[in-house]
């Protein structure tokens, strides 16, 4: 062995996870990068997450709970253009084509962006197409959404365009490695009722016409991945396993006696239990079933003796925890929201548990939906409501001007309080100290504070015109206080 490989080999087995001893010569770590790792596995693994999330129920609540958490009741935006006119004008504009958003009129936009994270989830990413429509079409704007599965673009189609153009995995890229464009077929091709003529019909879709929403683990990673990929293999033995306890559960309960007693004269010709006519074996031996409780009888000269099946055993509660608490923890979840198992855990413990987990649904909230899915839908919306005419954005041509009009904060549903009294007298503390404002508050919890404050208006003077007074209605405090010094003096 030369003295180069002994050096390098010292230095790589200073790493346990870089030995080459008994432990780890079984140890297969592919070179290869993520692309030609996970490319050629995407189909058989979208295949098993979707059929893990409808059979195994541990698979669909985790995927269902990272759903509710990561989009709830929807992002909704707010406009940070200063002028309140024209902020009021979006968010009316908005709201109208909300409702109107999905192209195939099944829910509305933050209906459409909980429909994208369970695809996302469930099957590693999907695809919007952003389909303008024509101004008698009647909407609010003309444009709406249309979701695609994965399916669409196909991952196997590699190949160079005329152009030059390289295209990988369905999506072509230019010179300089941008996407220009995605081939899609028409139709699902895994839809077998939906397999008309040209089904499999490749088309080329400008990318600008195209959104692909996932989660990126590595750069330069083309696909998504599903989020069940790495527990798929552990639930599916877990849910065998489990099938198997109760199996043996079943046969357990098959607790069954036998009666011995004379031989009688002549065969009998009913079951002196059941009344019904006796069933003989070939040498007319009486049979009969075994039932949970029955006792049977037997011919002369055979013994009493009682079965004697399996039990459940005493480590399937602790091997099952301990399963799911992996599992779990492959889909970035606590184990006591996945299972509903809140044993031998305090609030503040679960409180520091939801903490952690919900700073990690933060941060995909806003590098995945927030990035990939809501800016790139407000820009296409606001230029096709200005070419509409749909609203009138002085110098919206301008781009400085239209920088300015895009600009959006992107607010997620807020969380419920664990402790409303607590956590609020610590906001109404923080507010009164300085430390985050009124607006700041109302923003996290998923509302807007204009619109919160001019409610709060409206409920004044309505409760003022029926002569009543509550503690929101300073004004009318005010004046009941000026009223009584003026009582005061003499």
């Amino acid at each position: 062995m030369s003295r180069h490989i002994y050096i390098s080999k010292r230095i790589r087995n200073s790493y346990e996870g870089a030995g080459t001893g008994r432990r780890a010569k079984d140890w297969e770590a592919p070179a290869a990068a993520i692309n030609s790792v996970a490319l050629p596995a995407l189909p058989l693994l979208r295949r098993r997450s979707r059929a893990a999330v409808r059979n195994d129920p541990y698979a669909g609540a985790a995927i269902s709970k990272r759903v509710t958490n990561l989009i709830g009741t929807g992002i909704v935006p707010h406009p940070q253009i200063q002028d309140k006119d024209v902020r009021a004008a979006l968010q009316e504009l908005w709201e109208d084509w909300v409702d109107e958003a999905d192209a195939d009129g099944r829910t509305d936009f933050y209906g459409l962006q909980a429909l994208i994270g369970r695809m996302v989830e469930e099957s590693g990413e999907c695809f919007v197409r952003v389909r303008h429509r024509r101004d008698e079409d009647g909407l609010a704007v003309p444009l709406q959404l249309q979701v695609l599965p994965p399916e669409f673009v196909p991952i196997e189609r590699n190949f160079k365009t005329r152009r030059g153009n390289i295209v990988r995995a369905g999506i072509e890229f230019d010179a300089i490695g941008r996407r220009v464009a995605y081939w899609m077929y028409q139709q699902n091709p895994g839809d077998s009722g939906a397999q008309l003529t040209g089904y499999n019909t490749l088309h080329r879709i400008p990318a600008d016409q195209v959104l692909h929403v996932y989660e990126v683990l590595e750069a330069g990673q083309l696909r998504g991945v599903p989020r069940l990929a790495s527990v798929l293999l552990r639930l599916k033995s877990l849910d065998n396993y489990d099938d198997a306890v109760l199996f043996r559960q079943e046969v357990s309960n098959l607790f069954a006696g036998f009666i011995k007693k004379p031989l009688p004269e002549g065969p009998p010709q009913v079951d002196a239990v059941t009344g019904e006519p006796l069933v003989t074996d070939h040498d007319g031996t009486p049979m009969a079933a075994l039932e949970p409780g029955s006792m049977h009888e037997l011919l002369e000269g055979e013994e009493v003796q009682f079965s004697d099946p399996p039990d459940a055993g005493n480590t399937y509660i602790d091997f099952m925890r301990q399963q799911l608490q992996a599992a779990a923890v492959g889909v970035e979840l606590p184990y006591e929201l996945l299972t509903g198992d809140m044993k031998d855990i305090s609030d503040r413990v679960l409180r520091i548990l939801l903490n952690d987990f919900r700073r990690r649904i933060e941060q995909l909230q806003f590098s995945v939906y927030v990035h990939q899915l809501c800016r790139p839908v407000r820009a296409v919306w606001m230029d096709a409501a200005v070419l509409s005419g749909a609203i009138d954005l002085p110098g919206y041509a301008e781009r400085k001007q239209r920088r300015a009009y895009l600009r959006t904060r992107w607010i997620p549903q807020g969380y419920a309080y664990h402790h409303p009294v607590q956590d609020v007298q610590g906001k109404v503390l923080e507010i009164g100290a300085g430390l985050l404002s009124r607006s700041e508050h109302v923003l996290r919890t998923g509302y807007d504070a204009e619109v919160i404050d001019r409610e709060n208006a409206q409920d004044n003077d309505r409760a003022r015109g029926l002569g009543l007074s509550y503690k929101t209605d300073t004004s009318s405090q005010q004046a009941e206080g000026n009223t009584d010094n003026e009582e005061d003096k003499p």
